[in-house]
């Protein structure tokens, strides 16, 4: 029988999706309202759905969607490269997640790592030679689930932030590959924090356990990330990299807004919206317009459609 959740999959979507709440007991929001006006896409955006069943990776254009993966297994986490040729991707083909890349019209799929360890959240360098991911580790007791690059021309492995004993995963590399933005866990929730790989210094850029999942701008210059600060759910919102400048874009108190990622000009973000937080829920594709926090419906299957990614 095909294994429907594994423990990393499931700490990490509901962690993004409920670890940001305070609470789990708030009344059940009603359904979002559709806008009156369609929003026109431009580029491409990548994301993961189970409208077939399992989770499948899709590529949504102006013209329309196309299937990228078909097969019995999860295909989750996709993640364009900075040129654009390739995708990074999560899958349990054999029975634990491992990653893998393949090019942008879903051929020439190719494994990068392997072994019994959950390894899942892939994230790219600049310059396409290396990759961030999450990996979720056994020892003894406990798990520790913590961050690992992967050179691709050699294979080679290692911890990104040596010594760290905090659970740290999700992350996200600057343009200058100087800082890595994360979620990082606190005394009570989740927060937001970035490792600068010059200082060696981990960095909290919120407090009181309620933010997730940061994206950088492609430029840098912001961040994206979820904070359910504001209305006890799940907004966008945007800050600078050292923490400053906090701006709310969506205020959409019906509804969980979760798992934002930029339009390659940085003036819209794409992100996922449900009227429940669960995983259970109807998860649709949505996109706000960062200078006057309009949003729009994008897109919406029978499934749940998340994760997006915009190039």
């Amino acid at each position: 029988m095909k294994r429907q959740t594994a423990t990393l999959l499931f700490c990490l979507f509901i962690t993004a999706v409920s670890a940001c709440e305070h609470s789990s007991t708030q009344k059940k929001p009603e359904p979002a309202d559709s806008p009156s006006e369609n929003f026109i896409l431009n580029g491409r955006i990548i994301f993961q759905s189970n409208q077939d069943g399992d989770n499948e990776i899709f590529l949504l254009t102006a013209k329309g969607l196309n299937r990228l993966t078909d097969n019995e297994w999860d295909d989750i986490f996709p993640v364009w490269s900075p040129d654009g040729k390739r995708i990074a991707y999560a899958a349990d083909k054999e029975g634990h997640y491992d990653i893998f890349i393949m090019k942008s019209d879903g051929s020439k799929t190719k494994t990068v790592t392997s072994g019994p360890l959950e390894e899942t959240d892939p994230g790219w360098y600049p310059g396409g030679q290396s990759i961030v991911f999450t990996r979720e580790n056994k020892k003894f007791m406990r798990k520790e689930i913590a961050l690992y690059r992967i050179q691709l021309q050699t294979g080679r492995i290692r911890r990104i932030i040596p010594g760290y004993g905090k659970t740290h995963a999700i992350a996200h590399v600057s343009p200058t590959g100087t800082l890595l933005a994360f979620t990082g866990k606190r005394s009570i929730g989740w927060d937001v924090a970035v490792y600068n790989t010059h200082s060696k210094k981990v960095t909290f850029l919120n407090e009181g356990g309620d933010s997730c999942r940061p994206r950088f701008s492609k430029d840098g210059k912001h961040i994206a990330y979820v904070s359910s600060a504001a209305d006890g759910k799940g907004d966008i919102w945007i800050m600078s990299p050292d923490g400053s400048n906090k701006v709310r874009l969506t205020e959409r108190d019906k509804t969980y807004d979760y798992f934002p990622s930029w339009s390659p000009d940085g003036l819209y973000i794409v992100f996922c919206s449900s009227a429940q937080h669960s995983h259970e829920g109807d998860w649709q594709l949505w996109v706000v317009e960062v200078s006057t926090r309009k949003a729009w419906f994008l897109f919406d299957s029978p499934g749940n459609d998340v994760f997006p990614d915009w190039n």
